[in-house]
């Protein structure tokens, strides 16, 4: 008689020597499976349930002043009527000081994790470069911004403006780029590495034409994340930049607007429950759920385009 016969005559479950086990498992170890699998539900709702209750808030009371096409094409200016009041010259500023930021710090990032990853892994230099990172990770803002004000404007005679602002927020971003960067620099396998040096190509040929496009994907997403970080930022921005209640393009303007500049100045005035202040928050909401998705639309189309 068979081993499986056997079982199902007599009942018996357990497996004879050499046989998997497929019955359900039990005791301590199932308790414990159970346990972790509920606290991870109970994260996950902690995590998405504030989420979407800030989203839902933020639409229900400032979804009414994204209808109105005066807010996408007005600016604050008192000349104007109340409700052709926009937030044009915000939008246009918070996006100003973004692309600048970005210019700034990308590079930087970008340079420092290859050297740390490609050049100096394991090194003391690479140590130390790492420990300043982590140090600058955790600065607060307003910490950047007066260190940026006492170098640019009191030291060196600066003004306030949009490019003091964004030197005190690439203090901010270009850690998280640079720690994201890092990460998929060490994704990337050393055989690929290898097969290129044993093809003699150069190393820093290797770098451009094998390490960074198949770490691409995970680079958008840290510069995407670092850029979603900075503007959203307040402290730099209320210490180097004068609110402004009309469009300027001039980064060297001290009177510059932005998106979270506006959410104060109305919130100071008006009050929480204040149309623009929701309808601000609404759209840098957007504007970073935009950046997300053209990042996202751009390394689908650059690895479709690698695949092929």
């Amino acid at each position: 008689m068979s081993a499986p016969d056997h079982i199902a005559r007599h009942g018996d479950t357990t497996p004879e020597p050499g046989q998997l086990d497929l019955s359900r498992p039990s005791g301590k170890r199932t308790t414990k499976s159970g346990c972790a699998s509920v606290f991870m539900v109970v994260a996950t709702l902690l995590a998405v349930i504030p989420l979407v209750w800030l989203l839902f808030a933020a639409i229900r009371r400032g979804i009414g002043s994204l209808f109105h096409v005066s807010w996408w094409t007005h600016s604050m200016d008192p000349s104007f009527e109340l409700a052709k009041q926009g937030a044009i010259h915000a939008i246009v500023g918070t996006l100003e000081i973004g692309l600048i930021t970005s210019i700034i710090s990308v590079p930087i990032a970008l340079l420092t994790a290859i050297f740390l990853v490609e050049y100096a892994r394991g090194t003391k230099i690479a140590k130390v470069i790492s420990f300043a990172v982590d140090v600058l990770t955790g600065v607060p803002s307003i910490v950047a911004a007066l260190f940026i004000f006492a170098v640019v404007v009191t030291t060196l005679g600066g003004t306030q403006s949009a490019w003091a602002s964004s030197l005190a927020l690439m203090i901010l971003m270009v850690p998280t780029v640079l720690r994201s960067t890092e990460e998929m620099l060490k994704l990337v396998p050393d055989s690929l590495r290898e097969a290129s040096f044993a093809l003699g190509v150069s190393k820093w040929k290797t770098i451009i034409k094998v390490v960074l496009p198949t770490s691409m994907t995970g680079i958008l997403t840290g510069i995407v994340l670092g850029l979603a970080r900075v503007m959203g930022e307040t402290a730099p921005l209320i210490v180097l930049l004068q609110f402004n209640t009309e469009l300027t393009v001039n980064p060297s303007t001290p009177n510059f607007a932005t998106l979270p500049t506006v959410i104060t100045n109305a919130y100071t005035q008006g009050g929480v429950d204040t149309p623009v202040v929701w309808g601000a928050a609404i759209t840098l909401i957007i504007i970073v759920m935009g950046l997300n998705l053209i990042a996202r639309g751009i390394s689908r189309r650059y690895m479709r385009r690698m695949g092929k």
